[in-house]
């Protein structure tokens, strides 16, 4: 018997594969539950990728199907690849059966396929939310099943244009509104307030591109007197240490941080990667930006993200093989730019939206 309560309605949550697509899962998840708090949540993820992980953590319950990727470079690699789909939408019939859910939403990544696959075989009103400026193959094939379609760009041609919703992406956004003081951040850095600070981020692994051109050139940067908050990422952060150890007082060096938001407040200029959550996020902290896309990313989406901004005039784009010869010059450039430095920063608030995750949820329950 299917649900009909329009406070306690079954919510079905599928994407993963990556951080890009499962920290939105669990904002929209979080805003369901804020709003209905006798919501039922389930989640369906892939087996032995990271959702598996950080779900559960936050709280709510999530089933792994044996999905995986298709391997375009290897397609050797893709012998099981049959299998595991015929295998995942068998599981996904039976997690249909047992949860009956009155709503789906996929946040993208070959996990989400199958059981959203199935759930709009059975007529439920299914919202897909697409992170980035070109859509991921799932979101494409199911984009005939959805009634309703997220963006966090306009004008994605892939997409049936009186389904699309341009929200934005789902982040926390209170978290990088109302930032406090540079000097009262950076004292948390043991920098100077009176220089131009550099935040670098290349996410939880990092970024060796970018890592390889602050390390190439850090005499030249202190030269210039431009400090650095650099986030290594785990990958390089030992190989780093070892190599610079204390040896610029001016450049504070850290695996991860975890208090991003007085590492916006402490920043004048910030270097990226060009994920989508991280541009979002950008696009609230307003602070010129300078974006290193990961070209190996699937459909090279990253540099399509970064040029969607740089067509705005809202961002720097530097391609990653040239990060080593340019990052430096670019950056000291700009840090003595005033006026281009006030018009990326301009340019780029104008593109942030703080209330995404409100409105993909006021779409979400009116479809029930």
């Amino acid at each position: 018997m299917k649900n009909t309560s329009k406070t306690s309605p079954k919510v079905l949550i599928s994407g993963g594969g990556t951080g890009g697509h499962i920290y939105p899962a669990i904002a929209i998840a979080d805003e369901i539950k804020r709003r209905l708090p006798d919501a039922q949540i389930l989640f369906v993820g892939a087996e032995g990728k990271m959702e598996m992980e950080k779900v559960p953590k936050v709280g709510y319950p999530i089933k792994g199907l044996p999905i995986a990727g298709f391997d375009r470079s290897n397609m050797k690699a893709n012998f099981k690849f049959p299998f595991k789909l015929i295998k995942s939408l068998n599981l996904a019939k039976e997690i249909y059966k047992e949860f009956q859910p009155d709503l789906a939403v996929g946040t993208g990544g070959y996990a989400s396929g199958p059981m959203l696959w199935i759930a709009g075989n059975n007529n439920v009103p299914i919202l897909l939310q697409e992170q980035n400026s070109f859509p991921g193959i799932t979101n494409k094939i199911l984009k005939n099943k959805a009634a309703a379609i997220c963006t966090a760009y306009e004008g994605i041609s892939q997409f049936s244009q009186e389904k699309v919703h341009y929200t934005g992406n789902p982040i926390r956004g209170e978290i990088f509104q109302n930032l406090e003081s540079k000097s009262e951040a950076i004292s948390a850095f043991g920098l100077d307030p009176n220089k131009p600070t550099i935040l670098s981020v290349g996410g939880s692994q990092g970024a060796r591109a970018i890592n390889d051109a602050w390390l190439e050139n850090l005499d030249e940067l202190v030269a210039s007197g431009v400090q650095l908050i650099w986030q290594t990422g785990k990958l390089d952060f030992q190989k780093i240490i070892n190599s610079v150890g204390n040896k610029y007082p001016t450049i504070h060096i850290t695996e991860f941080i975890y208090n991003m938001k007085d590492a916006y407040a402490a920043s004048d200029i910030i270097v990226s990667r060009a994920g989508a959550m991280a541009i979002s996020e950008l696009c609230i902290v307003g602070k010129p930006t300078i974006l290193i896309p990961l070209p190996t990313a699937a459909e090279d989406h990253q540099t399509k993200n970064a040029q969607s901004l740089v067509y705005k005039e809202a961002a720097i784009l530097i391609k990653n093989s040239e990060a080593k010869q340019v990052l430096i010059k670019d950056v000291i450039a700009l840090a003595n730019n005033e006026e281009l430095k006030k018009k990326l920063s301009h340019n780029i608030k104008l593109l942030g939206k703080p209330n995404a995750t409100k409105e993909i949820v006021d779409i979400l329950l009116n479809l029930l």
